[in-house]
């Protein structure tokens, strides 16, 4: 009795934790990792474009922080709700490439994406963080709650930058 009992409730266990240990799954990446990636690719292109623009060092200074604490702020939210386990780790899944939006709107695996071995104009930035305004603001419409807010304050802070900031 005892050997059928255990078999009964060992043998699901089993098979359960050999599912989880050779899960194929590829998760989708979470939809704030793009935005991230857009802010600290912004935050170093206006870090870069001091060079050619110092008359606008303060602006592009003022840019570079805050699209550094947009980043920072957006992968707070991805790892809350990724979580962390009670030993202090955090899950591990295998996701799919992330993509960001390419110059002419259509997405682009952040691996493709290279880092420009020339700062950009001031025109140039301006037109990053329209993009990246834009991108923020599409995602706002398709989240709820804090993320939907986050993304729409992002938004409106690139839309300021672009619109204000480097005019």
């Amino acid at each position: 009795m005892r050997l059928v009992g255990t078999t009964a409730v060992g043998l699901p266990a089993l098979t359960a934790l050999a599912a989880c240990a050779e899960d194929d799954t590829v998760h989708a990446p979470d939809p704030l990792a793009a935005q991230e990636v857009l802010a600290r690719a912004d935050a170093a292109a206006a870090q870069a474009a001091i060079a050619l623009a110092p008359q606008h060092q303060a602006a592009l200074t003022t840019i570079a922080t805050e699209r550094g604490a947009h980043a920072d702020a957006l992968r707070t939210e991805i790892d809350r709700v990724v979580g962390v386990y009670g030993d202090g780790t955090t899950p591990v899944h295998r996701t799919g490439e992330v993509t960001v939006p390419g110059p002419d709107g259509r997405p682009v695996p952040v691996s493709a994406v290279q880092t420009p071995t020339q700062p950009l104009t001031i025109a140039q930035l301006r037109d990053q963080l329209v993009r990246s305004q834009q991108s923020a603001a599409a995602l706002a419409r398709t989240q709820s709650g804090y993320r939907a807010g986050l993304l729409a304050s992002i938004s409106a802070a690139c839309a300021t930058e672009a619109g204000v900031l480097l005019s």
